[in-house]
């Protein structure tokens, strides 16, 4: 049985949030939360709401004992990518992609 959570249009680059989430998965869900709590990244807050979103995901629907999950998948996909020009030199223009994120974290019971 599996529980998970999506947040979306999160403003923050993928890349910053897979950085965490690799650290996170496979673990048991109360090491990932210490993990998470005690990592001084905007990512990391981001990445614990959504799995504490999992984890009463898991208890309330499906009935799970909180004891016994781990984090099975945690991922941040690309959302859409605001596209902004900065003045440069010489009256040139440059492109600013400020990127966002789709978080997802999927928890499942150990056997």
């Amino acid at each position: 049985m599996e529980a998970r959570a999506i947040a979306k249009y999160i403003r923050i680059s993928p890349l910053k949030v897979n950085y965490i989430a690799r650290e996170i998965r496979g673990k048991n869900v109360d090491e990932a939360l210490a993990i998470l709590e005690f990592t001084p990244k905007k990512g990391a807050r981001e990445l614990q709401k959504v799995l504490n979103s999992a984890i009463a995901n898991a208890e309330n629907n499906f009935g799970l004992d909180r004891d016994s999950l781990y984090v099975a998948e945690a991922y941040a996909n690309d959302g859409p990518t605001m596209k902004r020009w900065r003045p440069r030199a010489q009256g040139r223009a440059y492109p600013i992609l400020k990127r966002s994120s789709h978080i997802g974290v999927v928890v499942k019971e150990r056997e």
